[in-house]
């Protein structure tokens, strides 16, 4: 039985995964705060309601056109801000999906 052999990596092959896997997680915490740090916007209504979210889903900004505030109709301005959030988490879960690995565990 040979040590120093773990599953038929050699001690230096091992240091070298090792060192790959650190680099991976590095790069993916890096694309990460990127990604947090990135401001998202939508726009619905034909600008009538746009929203701002940060890529860590905070929520930034709420705009509305005055136009659209209608005492009588308060529910379209509901559905255009519900339709603005999320249309804006989806931008964001999309460059989640696009820059970041699919790993299981993570």
């Amino acid at each position: 039985m040979a040590y120093g052999n773990f599953g038929g990596f050699g001690g230096g092959n091992l240091q070298q995964l090792m060192r790959q896997a650190q680099k991976m997680q590095d790069d993916m915490k890096k694309t990460r705060d990127e990604i947090d740090a990135t401001e998202y916007t939508s726009t619905v209504g034909g600008g009538m309601v746009e929203i701002t979210m940060m890529g860590n889903k905070t929520l930034k900004a709420i705009k509305i056109k005055p136009e659209v505030v209608d005492p009588d109709d308060v529910e379209m301005l509901e559905d255009l801000i519900v339709s603005a959030v999320n249309d804006v988490i989806k931008k964001i879960t999309t460059e989640e999906q696009t820059r970041l690995p699919n790993i299981p565990g993570m």
